[in-house]
């Protein structure tokens, strides 16, 4: 038997299997199990893949039990609110942050590449008024693969960068014209005097002409910086989450050899999902149905009652076991916004009311039950005047270069394979 091996025996026969240990740099060993079918003629069973590594990645570090979580070996501490959102996206990407020169003409470059092919406009045109603007996304999403079909050369690596840049510089532009296709209303082009998160603000407020909203007395709705740095570190905050459901996705399509561009069409279908990128939506529909502060009680009791439906949203997450560090940074940012924009929200007095009350709670702390990041980015984002249904077109603005990033990653793995989890056969 050697040092670093795991040894499986099948009690049945007595037979026993070999297996190596693989430490990486940080986290849990793994028992590298890939020959385990050929060797024993059964497959491992794990629905969820919670015991299952997938790959091997350099990318992001999750520490669940003790709240960590690390970009390229940073803090999200130290990234969110400290480094700019591009800055952030080209240290996924490159493996550092920029120097001061690489940063203004990776900003400078995405102001550029923001605007959007005509056909991909069309699009929108076609699609009804009143439809979900994540439905949109991910339609104007897929037809850039029609448009920029020819540069896939992974060979070249001023294509493979141009491709990567490309898409996160359209998000934001894809994203502003689903919402503004969502009400009918005209689309506002990307302003190239306007940082990546400003534009985005203002394509989503603008009125035809690039003016902003009227407020009377001479007056107008002017994007705050405030505004922007909020909106800023939430992008940061969304980046990457390593191996989660829309990023699986996005590696397991990307593995069968799809353009990229559809494999990114297809994490964000992933992440619609409530029990995924939709879970916002779902905290500010329960602050709805809470109503008003003196319900809190009421509700809380609800929660821990077993024999009662009722779930609190936004509390607990599937890797953090503790408290989830993403959350943490939101926390102190939703009390600066409250503070410097002079915000009297009902919401948010609901949203803090509950939040006391469960941190105050032993029957949340016993079961590690504390506000996540989706519990503060919904309230965030309705203090930013951001409506509901563009909560999750946000979380895939901030979530496309963790994807391309991701894809990139599986590409240039000389033994990735294509994704094909086997199964238990219960039927007839």
């Amino acid at each position: 038997m050697g040092k670093n091996t795991f040894t499986l025996t099948d009690n049945r026969d007595g037979k026993s299997f070999e297996y190596d240990i693989i430490s990486g740099t940080r986290g849990p060993d793994v028992v590298d199990i890939r020959s385990f079918y050929k060797d024993s003629g059964m497959f491992t069973y794990d629905p969820g893949y919670t015991s299952t590594a997938s790959c091997d990645s350099k990318i992001t570090f999750i520490d669940g039990e003790n709240s960590e979580l690390r970009h390229r070996g940073y803090l999200i501490q130290d990234l969110a609110g400290k480094h700019s959102y591009l800055d952030v996206c080209y240290l996924l990407m490159r493996g550092r942050l920029p120097n001061e020169e690489e940063s203004k003409g990776f900003d400078l470059e995405i102001r550029h590449r923001s605007f959007l092919h005509e056909a991909v406009i069309r699009i929108f045109d076609a699609m009804p008024d009143h439809a979900h603007p994540m439905a949109t996304l991910g339609a104007a999403t897929m037809s850039l693969a029609t448009i920029y079909k020819d540069h896939l050369n992974l060979d070249d690596e001023d294509s493979f960068k141009e491709m990567r840049r490309r898409i996160i510089a359209k998000m934001p532009t894809m994203a502003a014209m689903a919402y503004r296709n969502s009400l009918g209303i005209p689309m506002i082009y990307p302003d190239v005097d306007r940082y990546f998160t400003e534009n985005f603000l203002y394509m989503m407020r603008a009125y035809p002409g690039g003016k902003m909203k009227s407020l009377g007395n001479g007056l107008s709705e002017e994007i705050k910086q405030v505004e922007v740095d909020a909106l800023d570190a939430i992008f940061t905050l969304h980046a990457d989450h390593e191996q989660n459901a829309s990023t699986t996705t996005v590696r397991a399509v990307g593995s069968t050899e799809a353009h990229p561009y559809v494999s990114i069409a297809s994490g964000i279908a992933a992440l619609w999902g409530s029990a995924h990128g939709g879970a916002n939506e779902k905290v500010m529909d329960q602050l709805k149905l809470i109503g008003d502060v003196k319900n809190v009680p009421t509700y809380i009791a609800k929660a821990k009652d077993r024999n009662d439906p009722f779930r609190l949203m936004g509390f607990g997450h599937r890797v953090y076991k503790n408290r989830d560090p993403r959350a943490e940074s939101l926390r102190g940012l939703q009390k600066k916004l409250k503070d410097e924009l002079n915000l009297d929200s009902k919401l948010l007095d609901i949203a803090q009311a509950v939040e006391e009350a469960a941190l105050a709670d032993d029957y949340f702390k016993d079961r590690g039950l504390y506000p996540n990041i989706d519990f503060y980015s919904g309230v965030i984002l309705t203090a930013l005047k951001i409506p509901v249904e563009m909560f999750t077109p946000i979380f895939v603005i901030g979530r496309t270069v963790g994807w391309i990033t991701q894809w990139s990653e599986l590409k240039q793995d000389p033994t990735a394979k294509i994704a094909r989890p086997r199964q238990l056969y219960t039927g007839k």
